[in-house]
């Protein structure tokens, strides 16, 4: 191409040259003539250079490269490769739940349901008695002859009673706790504080206490309110922390300092 170029302005520089030797015109002329023979040159470049590239963008060609066998190869054995990856954390997935996960929820619905039977009294579904046709038919077959059926079904109901009770737990009644709280002081008193007590059930109430009085009062006023300290806990609201309750701990030892909003959070039951 640069070659092809060489020889046209040769031939052009030779045409303008020979013109100029046989014409009357003058060097100004033929200067004029030189200078447009090389505009036109120019132009004949230029269009030359971009008529491909006007071609392809207002008609672009679409050519699918076909696929060559290694990189199908190579896409195969990403695919397989992926896939065994996937399948190894499915079932450490699966694993992990089978043995971890749901042991652990079963533990913690196990502890909330005996929780729950406690506290409505009815731990009779705790035991697990006998079942039908089992030993207590047993018993009751070696009952005499001569006893009618009124007499049967009597003695079977009471020997049922005695194996489904449970002996161990035998609780002496306590005295119910009389929860007597301090009269709260006033507003203008050195030491005192505003505390907010959240409720989970969406209820704020509010009270007034010193921050030399025991952290115990708090925990007196929860269960005053519904929420007995053996389930619920008081935690700050942030950062979130338990409040340390103790008869020997004041308020201002505890963290109670000015103004506080405590949470009543239901306590964890530990799986251990």
């Amino acid at each position: 191409m640069s070659n092809r170029c060489v020889v046209v302005c040769v031939l052009l520089a030779g045409f303008c040259f020979i013109s100029w030797k046989h014409s009357l015109i003058g060097v100004k002329d033929a200067l004029k003539l030189a200078g447009r023979g090389f505009i036109f040159l120019g132009i004949c470049t230029w269009l030359i250079y971009m008529f491909p590239r006007l071609k392809y963008f207002f008609f672009p060609v679409c050519q699918e490269l076909p696929d060559s066998p290694l990189l199908e190869s190579n896409r195969q054995k990403e695919e397989q490769v992926r896939r065994a990856q996937q399948h190894q954390h499915n079932d450490k997935t699966s694993d992990y739940a089978e043995s971890v996960i749901k042991p652990r929820q079963s533990v913690l619905l196990q502890q909330r349901m005996e929780r729950y039977h406690r506290m409505t009294g009815e731990t009779w579904k705790l035991s697990r008695g006998f079942p039908v046709g089992g030993e207590e038919d047993q018993r009751c077959g070696d009952a005499g002859v001569d006893e009618n059926p009124n007499q049967g079904a009597r003695r079977r109901r009471k020997l049922l009673q005695t194996v489904t009770q449970d002996p161990v737990q035998q609780e002496v009644p306590k005295q119910k706790k009389v929860i007597v709280l301090p009269d709260e002081p006033s507003a203008d008193t050195e030491g005192v504080v505003k505390i907010a007590l959240r409720c989970p059930s969406g209820r704020t109430i509010y009270r007034t206490f010193l921050k030399s009085w025991s952290s115990l009062l708090l925990l007196d006023w929860m269960m005053k309110t519904g929420y007995h300290p053996a389930l619920y806990t008081l935690c700050t609201s942030y950062p979130r922390t338990v409040l340390i309750a103790a008869a020997d701990v004041s308020l201002e030892e505890a963290g109670v300092l000015t103004n506080t909003v405590l949470n009543v959070e239901e306590k964890e039951p530990s799986i251990t």
